[in-house]
């Protein structure tokens, strides 16, 4: 199976990192109000980064099957460059007027946004509607797509997670406990669970941001699906009392102990391991996680013991249990200069085909529409899929439209917030704080 690094993943899933500087010279090669006079291009060209094996080697395999008759009109040619090295390969090529037919979207959703406004991404709703083939994207990632990128579905979703806790069944089981329905009935078991001996969660507070998806986890269901919009626009601060509040309910988790001694020096893999070894009943993590959970050399406690659910309700809260936290990944997108009547049967058969080959060949799970049965390699994968399928509004992560620099501060932060070191409300005045800097 080929799978991307777990290094690769906290790069990817983490949040917006592209530098300011970056965004400023892409900004500044991307000034025109145009993309330049079509092209016919002679190569489906695809530039995406190194870490991501799983896009290309899907794409392989349709060229070879599937996909062939688009594949010999116009092969597919494919260029990698580290993802540390992308934004700046894109801001080159962007400048040049040359960049490829389709290409990894960037770090940032503020890039590809300013790629868009500025001509040079495909109106893709356009296009697919053109094709016939819009129905084939899962509703849910269009909202999620829409969410990040100013209400233009200005990428692919070849990659689509949703967001929730994993927990150990045969632990919850054994210890009587109810999977809990409401935050309450989460911090109860959590309290049974230490009581037990048993550390109740496991989370990075190294990488920071499994930490602050709690927080964003209790704002949305606590405030509603516009919470953090409601920040990004303005309309709110994250110092308001509601705000702090999410805030010190994570900050409480941590001081009652319960995800371990040390977890600001927990990286992701340690926190994986975990749960997939048993030291951990429940672990917060996106669907990605799904790959590790299949790999009997990873998960020690076998994935048929391994359940899902989301994140609890609050009381008297204006969100609810079934939107998901959600993201795209490493989104792919295409240039509007070359998408001419070749680029659009690639595409055509990728909306048809994607789906079902990246799940059926690596366990992959895309934004696209699967065909005919595949087989899940677990109830775990099945019950996730399902829950993709039906979903209609998900929501986004604690730092998604934040800016690169609260971005920052959020993650490092973090692990402060748990262990003591900074309330809730000095954390959410520094996160605010790091907004407002222009």
């Amino acid at each position: 199976m080929n799978t991307v690094s777990s290094s690769a993943r906290r790069a990817r899933l983490a949040g917006p990192t592209a530098g300011a500087a970056a965004l400023a010279l892409i900004a500044t090669a991307c000034g025109g109000t145009g993309s330049g006079s079509a092209s016919s291009p002679d190569h489906f060209s695809y530039l995406t980064n190194t870490e991501n094996t799983t896009v290309k080697t899907a794409l392989t395999t349709l060229s070879k099957g599937a996909c062939s008759a688009a594949q010999k009109a116009l092969p597919l040619k494919v260029e990698t460059v580290p993802q540390t090295s992308l934004d700046q390969k894109l801001q080159l090529l962007a400048g040049q007027g040359a960049l490829p037919v389709q290409f990894a979207a960037g770090n940032a959703p503020a890039l590809t946004q300013q790629l868009y406004t500025s001509g040079k991404i495909a109106d893709l709703e356009k296009e697919l509607k053109s094709l016939g083939v819009y129905d084939r994207l899962e509703p849910s990632a269009v909202s999620t797509i829409k969410a990040l990128y100013g209400g233009k579905l200005a990428v692919l979703p070849y990659e689509y997670n949703i967001e929730g806790i994993f927990y150990n069944k045969k632990v919850f089981s054994d210890n009587g406990i109810a999977v809990p329905g409401t935050w309450d009935e989460l911090v109860a078991a959590a309290a049974a669970l230490q009581k037990k001996g048993i550390q109740p969660f496991s989370a990075s507070g190294q990488q920071g941001w499994p930490l602050t998806r709690l927080i964003s986890g209790y704002l949305y269901r606590s405030l509603g699906p516009d919470a953090l919009k409601d920040v990004a626009d303005g309309k709110a601060k994250l110092t308001d009392p509601a705000y702090v509040e999410a805030a010190q309910q994570v900050a409480d988790l941590g001081r009652k102990g319960y995800f371990g001694k040390g977890v600001g020096s927990i990286d992701y893999d340690t926190a994986f391991n975990q749960f997939l070894t048993g030291k951990a009943a429940m672990f917060y993590m996106g669907s990605w996680a799904l790959t590790n959970i299949a790999d009997p050399e990873q998960d020690k406690i076998g994935a048929a013991n391994v359940g899902f659910m989301p994140f609890p309700a609050v009381s008297g809260g204006k969100g609810s249990v079934d939107q998901y936290p959600s993201n795209v990944g490493l989104p792919m997108t295409l240039g509007k200069r070359t998408f001419d009547k070749n680029v659009g049967s690639w595409v055509k058969c990728i909306a048809a085909h994607y789906g079902t080959t990246a799940l059926k060949d690596q366990g992959s799970i895309s934004g696209f529409r699967t065909s005919g049965t595949v087989a899940d390699t677990n109830a775990v994968t099945g019950q996730v899929r399902k829950t993709i399928s039906s979903s209609r509004r998900n929501v986004l992560w604690f730092e998604a439209l934040f800016s690169t620099k609260a971005t920052t501060v959020s993650q490092t932060n973090a692990a402060s917030l748990v262990n003591g070191s900074m309330s809730a409300r000095q954390f959410m005045q520094t996160v605010q704080d790091a907004l407002s800097t222009k």
